[in-house]
């Protein structure tokens, strides 16, 4: 066993890891939040993503132990200082972006690190950099609409699919 130490989403943490455990496991089972999801464990889904020190990472691909010393954030940490839902969330649950809700946490925290890269996405480079992220349920349509939406852009001309 092996003592980890890392920042998740702004508070200091720590726990004992075999070194085989992922960051997704040790976020999920070692500091229970459940909020990043595990669909596929082989980097396929990219339910699992999370921010390590400011880079979106499937977290079911690196070691608990690889990221010792990092700043990691987590869907928990993407709600405002109140509570409240930051703007990219709002717009998830405005224009629709979530059906199951399964992908959600990944598509948001790759859409927040879009919106960090590019502050004024097109719809074809939402589309492309949500790519390693799968959803069974939306279309993708409203996803992208509510990335866009919440870069401040006009959706009102998407067309519905």
């Amino acid at each position: 066993m092996t003592k980890v130490s890392m920042t998740v989403n702004g508070k200091a943490v720590s726990g004992e890891v075999e070194g085989r455990t992922l960051l997704s496991s040790f976020l999920r089972e070692g500091l229970g939040m459940t909020g990043t999801h595990v669909g596929c464990d082989t980097s396929q889904c990219g339910a699992c993503v999370v921010h390590v020190d400011g880079k979106p990472v499937k977290s079911c691909t690196v070691f608990a132990a690889d990221v010792a010393g990092a700043s990691v954030k987590t869907i928990e940490g993407m709600a405002n200082a109140d509570g409240s839902l930051n703007v990219l969330q709002q717009a998830f649950q405005d224009h629709h972006g979530l059906q199951c809700g399964f992908c959600t946490p990944g598509m948001v925290m790759s859409s927040a690190a879009l919106l960090a890269e590019n502050p004024k996405p097109s719809e074809a480079e939402v589309r492309h950099y949500l790519d390693g992220n799968i959803c069974r349920c939306t279309g993708y349509h409203n996803i992208v609409k509510a990335v866009m939406a919440a870069s401040g852009q006009d959706v009102s001309a998407l067309a519905a699919e």
